[in-house]
């Protein structure tokens, strides 16, 4: 069954919209202060789309990022009984957020940058940050840099790849979404068996 060539196809036919950068800053706020979905799956198929805005695409996504980040910690400042604590139970996500404060006391700022580059939940992090009252300064500073590196980087295997990388992922894009699928139901699978 084809259905990941199909759904390639089609991403990458919309990441040419006209307000695809719209959607990409949105996705990219929100992502890092309450919504699951990372940007990368939108970033990616844009730079792919038109390589000659790559470095654009990195950047709004980098900036809507922090800007997004600079919320979730406003939240975990001052809403956090409000409006992070419901996300948490929502994301069924007390164990991380639990790891991430303890992360903090040992780590400070560089786990702020750690979650940025990483696919760690980043939005775990920046509430921790506001709950802990961390330097807002550093926290910018180190959400900018961990973002846009790793939003940089995103972009920058897609424009140096170009035609060869599409044309590889286009041949096993089927098996690569199928092996995905596996690994998470395997994942699920190990993940519950435990607990």
């Amino acid at each position: 069954m084809k259905i990941f060539s199909r759904l390639y196809d089609w991403v990458l036919g919309w990441a040419k919209h006209p307000h695809a950068s719209r959607y990409l800053a949105a996705l990219s706020f929100a992502e890092s202060s309450f919504f699951p979905i990372p940007p990368d799956v939108m970033l990616a198929p844009m730079a792919l789309a038109r390589r000659d805005r790559a470095w654009g695409f990195a950047f709004i996504t980098t900036f809507w990022s922090v800007l997004g980040g600079a919320l979730g910690y406003l939240i975990g400042m001052f809403l956090f009984d409000v409006l992070a604590q419901p996300l948490i139970s929502f994301y069924d996500a007390s164990e991380a957020f639990a790891t991430a404060q303890e992360k903090f006391k040992a780590h400070g700022v560089w786990i702020v940058f750690i979650a940025g580059f990483t696919p760690i939940p980043y939005k775990i992090f920046t509430i921790s940050a506001g709950l802990a009252s961390m330097a807002f300064l550093p926290f910018v500073v180190a959400s900018l840099i961990g973002r846009g590196a790793r939003f940089f980087l995103v972009s920058a295997l897609i424009y140096f790849g170009g035609e060869r990388f599409e044309s590889g992922l286009r041949r096993y894009v089927d098996l690569i979404g199928w092996l995905v699928i596996a690994l998470i139901v395997v994942g699920l699978g190990v993940y519950y068996g435990i607990k």
